[in-house]
């Protein structure tokens, strides 16, 4: 992939990221009690939160002083 593309890619992770986050709070809030779809958010949620974290590693090199 082309740096524009990481950063495109990686844009779209932050936004369903943060979607993610808020529809875990609604939930929440809302005094839900499906435990089991709360759970599949927060897995969900912690998977892009690892993309993102790969992508920015690709696009940040490391530099060791």
């Amino acid at each position: 992939m082309t740096e524009a593309e990481l950063r495109k890619r990686l844009e779209h992770l932050r936004v369903e990221h943060r979607d993610m986050d808020a529809a875990i709070s609604a939930l929440t809030d809302a005094g839900s009690t499906d435990q089991l779809q709360i759970a599949r958010l927060k897995k969900r949620k912690l998977s892009l939160r690892d993309q993102i974290s790969a992508i920015e590693d690709q696009l940040i090199p490391d530099i060791i002083a």
